[in-house]
């Protein structure tokens, strides 16, 4: 059986820790689709195409990854994906109550999507992209924790 799983997020932008969970799913699993969610309600720092962009360029060595845009409910677009896996990442406990509450959410309009989460590696455990927004807009570095592609765009973005 050919498991074909998603990976969704707002990824703004995506980081180390981010890339590191789309390369181990890579191993896992047959295919991963990794999902852009446009969340206009977040108000990102950049528009849906370009997080489409950067997220293509961090992965485009891995070949069995895809990265598509969506909208609306992520059961939808596991469903168009043909995907029955939904990938999480858990950086701490806080996360799991959200993360619990969601897959039961999904599980319940979606009773064939399993979630499965993975842990992020001990140097990617406190990487948020809030904290990378936030260490940037300060002039801190923050080229150890997005890949240089994202940094410069961060960089590129937050010059007034």
């Amino acid at each position: 059986m050919t498991t074909r799983v998603i990976y969704p997020g707002t990824f703004d932008p995506i980081t180390n820790g981010h890339t590191d969970l789309i390369c181990r799913a890579a191993k896992l699993f047959d295919h991963v689709v990794v999902g852009v969610a446009n969340s206009p309600s977040k108000r990102p720092l950049f528009d849906l195409a370009e997080r489409v962009a950067l997220v293509q360029h961090v992965t485009s060595q891995l070949t069995n990854v895809s990265v598509v845009g969506f909208s609306g409910l992520l059961v939808d677009f596991a469903k168009a994906q043909q995907a029955n896996v939904l990938i999480r990442g858990l950086r701490a406990v806080s996360d799991f109550e959200y993360e619990f509450q969601l897959a039961n959410m999904n599980r319940h309009l979606m009773p064939t999507l399993e979630s499965v989460f993975l842990t992020p590696a001990q140097e990617n455990s406190f990487i948020s992209s809030t904290l990378v927004k936030e260490v940037a807009l300060h002039g801190g570095d923050i080229q150890p924790f997005v890949a240089a592609v994202v940094a410069q765009a961060i960089t590129a973005k937050l010059q007034p």
